[in-house]
């Protein structure tokens, strides 16, 4: 890691502006480590990523659906997504939230 970045707040990554066509905004990057916010990710399934993935639901609840397994899930749920595998939430409530952690090299 080449520097440590200064602490940021849940509500305050929730304000930075969504880049068009993503569903998540960018807190901070590294050559393994990408955190990002998901103030509201998409519903359904998304593509498979190249890198595994973490996601930490912060608000809301709603379903994961990974591995052909659906599962409810809510604030302070750890969930893991292996890279290249087809995952996503369901049914999320309108404040649902979660943080992304991307890591490793790319696979």
């Amino acid at each position: 890691m080449k520097s440590t970045p200064m602490p940021v707040g849940f509500s305050d990554a929730c304000r930075l502006p969504l880049p068009e066509g993503r569903r998540s905004v960018q807190v901070f990057e590294d050559d393994v480590l990408e955190i990002r916010i998901a103030a509201s990710p998409g519903r359904g399934l998304q593509v498979p990523h190249e890198r595994d993935e973490l996601y930490f639901v912060a608000r809301g609840s709603g379903h994961y659906r990974i591995n052909g397994q659906r599962v409810a899930v809510g604030v302070g749920d750890v969930l893991f997504a292996a890279a290249r595998v087809e995952h996503g939430f369901e049914d999320c409530t309108d404040d649902f939230s979660v943080w992304v952690l991307f890591y490793g090299p790319p696979k």
